[in-house]
């Protein structure tokens, strides 16, 4: 989650420069060739097998990365940060159910109470910041509600394939289809996506690389392997780190200012998170 923190400052500085969805789709590439160098290394990994393994990973793929990248990038373009911040934080609580409805798995009171915690938490941080406003509900927060929706559908379906294959394999081959499918699209919607990529300078590529690398690829093993241990509800909940972490990064490399909202907002996430773990 500190990671993906970072990696929320990251973006903003390729978004200075490129159009979203060719970050995404640059993103995703360059996290496929990271995965397929980790999958090279890590030799007797078993191979994929099964009509429905491939099924599992075309829907994991069509959900978790491109689905979720361009509802991302166009709910983002029509509504405030700070809107696209607290419904982002619905994460936890969209995944701890939907995962309770498909594998008929109780969610305990507690657990209930955490997820809520830790949202007032995100909430006290983001409403709290300086020139932070909210605008109307629109099209724009339902974009955005969407995306996170596509995540955790695409945390189910990884959960399952986690069952019988390698977190390393499954993320690879998420990330190729997935990034395959946002290269197609962006291909019939951006124009002229090489000559933007090839304009970026040492400062945009390092940027790009740390995404790719750190945030995208190893990030998508962690949450890989998180989700096979202790499912996508759990593993979900500490989603809630990220908007604090990306405040925090974000005073620290854009000079925004830090306040004692976001000391009450960590305590929110903390003490939501240790709820929900505690409620197993």
């Amino acid at each position: 989650m500190m990671v993906w923190g970072v990696n929320l400052s990251a973006v903003k500085v390729l978004t200075e420069s490129l159009d979203v969805l060719l970050v995404a789709a640059l993103r995703m590439v360059m996290a496929a060739v990271v995965l397929m160098f980790l999958a090279f290394r890590a030799r007797g990994l078993a191979p994929l097998r099964g009509q429905k393994i491939g099924c599992l990973l075309v829907l994991a793929a069509f959900f978790l990365v491109y689905c979720q990248q361009i509802a991302f990038a166009a709910g983002l373009a029509r509504t405030s940060a700070t809107n696209a911040a607290l419904v982002m934080a619905l994460g936890p609580a969209v995944s701890l159910s939907l995962e309770a409805l498909v594998y008929r798995r109780s969610v305990q009171t507690v657990q209930w109470l955490g997820v809520m915690l830790a949202l007032l938490g995100v909430a006290v941080v983001v409403l709290n910041r300086p020139h932070a406003m909210l605008s109307a509900a629109a099209w724009g927060d339902l974009l955005i509600f969407g995306s996170v929706v596509f995540f955790a559908l695409g945390g189910l379906f990884v959960q399952r394939l986690t069952r019988e294959v390698s977190p390393l394999v499954v993320s690879l081959a998420v990330h190729v289809l997935g990034g395959t499918l946002l290269c197609i699209h962006v291909g019939s919607v951006v124009k002229t996506p090489m000559v933007q990529v090839l304009s970026l300078g040492a400062w945009q590529w390092s940027m790009a690389a740390f995404s790719a690398v750190l945030a995208t690829g190893i990030g998508s093993i962690v949450w890989s392997r998180g989700i096979s241990v202790i499912g996508v509800g759990q593993t979900a909940t500490y989603l809630s780190w990220v908007p604090i972490f990306g405040v925090a990064f974000g005073a620290l490399f854009f000079n925004e200012q830090l306040t004692q909202w976001h000391l009450f907002g960590l305590l929110g996430v903390i003490g939501g998170s240790l709820l929900v773990v505690w409620g197993r």
